[in-house]
């Protein structure tokens, strides 16, 4: 996955992010007009995005948005080996 402009953003997600200001930080991208993508490695990141995502629907609800996501895999590589990363589009619709 690559993002080609400035009107995309990929926000990396940990088992220990809050998923409170990840959904805020998601909602403002949202407004802002950017296509957000989320990467997460591991099940406690995967489960961190999940309730943002959640929370998020919520916040940019009340603005008359609808977001809906489009899961995919992709290796990563790093400097301790290549895990496979879930990468979580989330599309806004009015």
């Amino acid at each position: 996955m690559s993002l080609p402009d400035d009107n995309e953003v990929l926000l990396r997600v940990a088992s220990t992010t809050s998923s409170s200001s990840l959904a805020a930080t998601i909602s403002h991208a949202v407004y802002d007009g950017k296509r957000v993508w989320l990467r997460a490695i591991g099940a406690g990141a995967v489960n961190q995005s999940v309730k943002a995502l959640a929370i998020a629907c919520g916040f940019v609800g009340s603005r008359g948005y609808s977001l809906s996501f489009r899961p995919s895999f992709e290796t990563v590589k790093l400097a301790d080996g290549s895990p496979t990363a879930i990468n979580i589009r989330v599309i806004a619709e009015r």
